[in-house]
């Protein structure tokens, strides 16, 4: 293949969208990037060197110094750096710095799956396939609950409900770069799906698309 094939995934908070994106890249012989851990990882940054969160200059020089390769998801995934990352994630200098880097992550041969919240819409607006993942606020929050508590930890439903209908107003709402489909973005509600149903209807549409690219 002469060009990167690359599949955007957006959708919101525990959609399902990172464990879809994580089978097609294994399916396809593609790299994966999670861009959440990226604003995550500078986040991390700066509260590993005790620097104010509020620091757009330092959040912008960790942002252009990134090495995208080098994610530790484990590490990356605590609450504390969760919350860090929402503060980040808002200064234009680093969604500018990170979506940079995305792209140069994206157009990498043999090509690569992205999962975000703007990878459509902004990071890969000519991807070749587009899906936007979603499902009900309260399946959601239930799958997160028992993803908690199958780890042996410690949760209230009601509280990861709430948390997920306010990530959904922040990302939704926000001013740059918005959660929202792509106008040519194929909709995928796993409300009544599991993985495998999900992952054979995403498959079913990329190998359409797959076929098309190689035909030209």
């Amino acid at each position: 293949m002469k060009r990167p094939f690359v599949i955007a995934i957006d959708g919101p908070a525990a959609s399902g969208k990172g464990t879809l994106a994580r089978r097609l890249a294994a399916a396809y012989g593609l790299t994966h990037l999670d861009t959440g851990l990226s604003y995550r990882a500078v986040a991390h940054v700066l509260l590993r060197h005790g620097l104010p969160l509020e620091n757009a200059s330092a959040a912008e020089t960790a942002a252009r110094q990134l090495d995208l390769s080098g994610l530790d998801r484990a590490t990356l995934s605590t609450h504390e750096v969760g919350e860090a990352a929402s503060k980040i994630a808002v200064m234009p200098g680093v969604r500018r710095a990170l979506v940079e880097k995305q792209r140069e992550f994206a157009n990498t041969l043999p090509g690569a799956v992205l999962d975000g919240r703007d990878i459509g819409t902004v990071v890969c607006p000519d991807a070749d396939v587009k899906l936007y993942v979603t499902a009900a606020a309260r399946v959601r929050a239930e799958r997160r609950f028992r993803e908690i508590l199958a780890g042996g930890g410690e949760a209230e439903y009601a509280e990861i409900l709430a948390d997920i209908e306010r990530r959904d107003a922040r990302d939704m709402g926000r001013a740059d770069s918005p959660l929202k489909p792509a106008a040519d973005a194929h909709l995928l509600d796993t409300s009544q799906m599991d993985i495998e149903t999900a992952f054979l209807a995403s498959k079913k549409l990329i190998d359409e698309a797959f076929a098309a690219k190689n035909k030209t």
